[in-house]
């Protein structure tokens, strides 16, 4: 069986940076205060190939000083504005500037970002989504094909799970035959009730969020999931999203049922409404002759289904997985990883990306893909649930 490690976060066709050094890493967002810069810190130095070097981490010069000394950050690569960052890295000698940035903000920050970087020679590494809408995604990806010299990534974490990545390897190589059927659901309870934190206030607010709240932050990681597991595209949905919060402006609630190429049909279910639930992301593939089932907060368990046998429950880390999907894992049998390890995975292939021609092949077309799935449910929601398609 054929494990697949490509289309999880960049883009190839660029300069290829050196094997004996670190790749020097900036990072725009991810100050004192914040929650998602520090788990792109910590998955980025995991297997020490990867240092960071520079960042304009606040727009606060006090929060971007401390955090910055904190780093070990020199005080003069410490910038308050990330359009001066770019000039001034672009002005340091080549052996020392950063290579790529890294993109940690609020999703409306995410395009000028990338694209100041990229227009000053930097390969970009952002978090998802790309961008605050599909103008701004369509935009981006000109940028990045005429900028064909720099990698595009997108950090979709969950596809960094070794045992996702075994189960895209299953239904690639005919392991369940013909796919008929996906679930797909990403559920959470955090915002149940109004919340009173910086998390919430931003992705609540369309302004910094875009057009879908819910949607927008973990249903993308659902649809995500969805076509890479089974090698299909989405092509349309009919979608019903809900505010369940009195006075919320974006939804916190949805589902859709969606039809992929090659007659596949499915349905997406994501909630951040769940009392309860921490983090419910789980997908069910069945074909003609089998089926596989995943769930995020059991990731080293992935479930296969057989039709004249019994279910199989295949396990991280063992002798009997894909050679490829060993050499994803850090840890022997028995010993769990997760959510960092499947960050760091996905730095991992990124710096790879950067240093061969070989890797992964995901990058803008993955952005833009996400960002026309939300377009589509917004307007099939707004439109009584009719069947949309979405236009990528």
């Amino acid at each position: 069986m054929k494990f697949v490690r490509h289309q999880r976060c960049g883009d190839m066709g660029r300069e290829i940076i050196s094997t004996n050094s670190k790749i020097r890493m900036g990072m725009v967002g991810g100050g004192q205060g914040a929650f998602i810069g520090d788990v792109h810190r910590l998955a980025a130095r995991l297997d020490g190939e990867i240092e960071l070097v520079c960042g304009a981490f606040s727009r606060d010069p006090e929060n971007c000083r401390i955090t910055g000394e904190a780093l070990g950050v020199a005080p003069s690569r410490s910038y308050t504005d990330f359009k001066d960052m770019m000039t001034k890295e672009a002005a340091l000698p080549k052996d020392e500037r950063m290579e790529f940035v890294a993109i940690v903000t609020p999703n409306h920050v995410h395009f000028p970002v990338a694209k100041a970087a990229l227009e000053a020679g930097f390969s970009v590494l952002s978090d998802k989504p790309a961008t605050l809408n599909l103008e701004e995604a369509l935009a981006l990806r000109k940028i990045v094909q005429k900028n064909n010299g720099l990698a595009y990534g997108l950090t979709h974490t969950y596809l960094g799970y070794p045992l996702v990545g075994e189960a895209r390897g299953i239904i690639e190589s005919g392991g369940i035959g013909k796919v008929r059927k996906v679930f797909v659901e990403y559920i959470q309870g955090w915002l149940a009730t109004e919340v009173d934190n910086k998390q919430a206030d931003w992705r609540t607010d369309p302004a910094r969020s875009g057009g879908s709240g819910c949607m927008g932050d973990i249903g993308t990681h659902a649809h995500n999931l969805a076509e890479f597991v089974t090698g299909k595209r989405m092509t349309h949905v009919a979608a019903d999203l809900s505010i369940f919060v009195e006075g919320r402006r974006l939804d916190d609630d949805g589902s859709a049922m969606f039809r992929m190429e090659d007659g596949v049909k499915g349905t997406l279910s994501a909630s951040q409404v769940c009392v309860g639930v921490e983090n419910g992301l789980s997908i069910r593939v069945y074909g003609e002759t089998g089926g596989l089932e995943w769930h995020q907060e059991e990731p080293n368990t992935l479930k296969r289904f057989y039709a004249d046998r019994p279910t199989e429950l295949l396990r991280a880390a063992q002798g009997y997985l894909s050679e490829g999907a060993q050499g994803w894992f850090r840890t022997p049998p028995g010993h769990p990883e997760g959510y960092i390890e499947a960050f760091a995975n996905c730095y991992r292939e990124f710096g790879q990306a950067l240093r061969t021609e070989g890797g992964v092949a995901s990058g803008i077309d993955a952005a833009v893909r996400g960002m026309a799935f939300i377009e589509a449910l917004l307007e099939s929601s707004e439109n009584n649930s009719a069947w949309t398609e979405i236009k990528q």
